[in-house]
């Protein structure tokens, strides 16, 4: 067989385990956009809808991990595929544990029908948090479909506005709790669902730094943001 034909089964094999795992980043970012829905409208039936695709979730991640590990393992790649085939394991850990955090607002919205919540909460303000969350994923997805550095360099900017949001949250909870006892339980619930969401955040900016770390082969973790566009120039 000729070095050309495997040099194009090789690179079929990495553009489909780059499609499964965009498949994977739309069924949690689904996932995240239902818990949320749940969360507002209080309702039990999409919240049991979002612990159901968990397993799904889970599933995929072993799938392509398995995969991934017989691919490093048939075609030995060096440089630049070896870091996509990195990067796509740390991809699709960070989105099962999205999923993973998903799941835990669908639990935290079957606790609030339970025990109740009350009206004066601003369950509606983690609204724009989420919307805020669920952008930074959808573009961090595509920034990996494309790899993009420029794209998952903007995520990697706009993420302090996530952390901003949360904080607001918090200092809100807070002063409910203290202006009302009653509220204390349903408000630590309330601290839970915005950090969660927050850290759907933090998996979208992993995401993007193992872009980086693809098309530039530079580790910009734990970095300045000046060093990190330095990176990407």
């Amino acid at each position: 067989m000729s070095d050309k034909h495997l040099s194009a089964q090789f690179d079929a094999e990495l553009s489909g385990i780059s499609t499964r795992v965009l498949e994977m980043g739309g069924l949690v970012e689904s996932q995240v956009t239902q818990a949320l829905h749940a969360l507002t409208q209080l309702s039990g039936e999409t919240a049991t809808q979002v612990l159901r695709e968990e397993e799904r979730v889970n599933q995929m991640e072993v799938e392509i991990d398995r995969d991934l590990s017989a691919i490093i393992a048939r075609r030995q790649p060096t440089a630049r595929d070896l870091r996509l085939l990195i990067a796509v394991s740390k991809a699709i850990a960070n989105l099962e544990r999205v999923g993973d955090e998903a799941a835990r607002i669908a639990r935290t919205v079957h606790r609030l029908i339970g025990t109740g919540v009350s009206s004066r909460l601003p369950i509606a303000d983690l609204g724009f948090e989420a919307d805020l969350a669920i952008a930074q994923l959808r573009k961090a997805l595509d920034a990996f479909a494309r790899l993009d550095t420029a794209k998952a360099l903007e995520v990697l900017k706009q993420d302090d506005q996530i952390d901003q949001e949360f904080n607001g949250l918090l200092r809100k909870l807070i002063t409910y709790m203290m202006e009302d006892p009653r509220t204390i339980s349903s408000s630590i619930d309330l601290v839970f669902v915005a950090k969660a969401i927050e850290r759907v955040g933090d998996h979208a900016k992993n995401i993007a730094e193992a872009i980086i770390y693809v098309v530039k082969g530079t580790d910009v973790r734990h970095t300045s943001m000046a060093d990190v566009e330095n990176a990407v120039r």
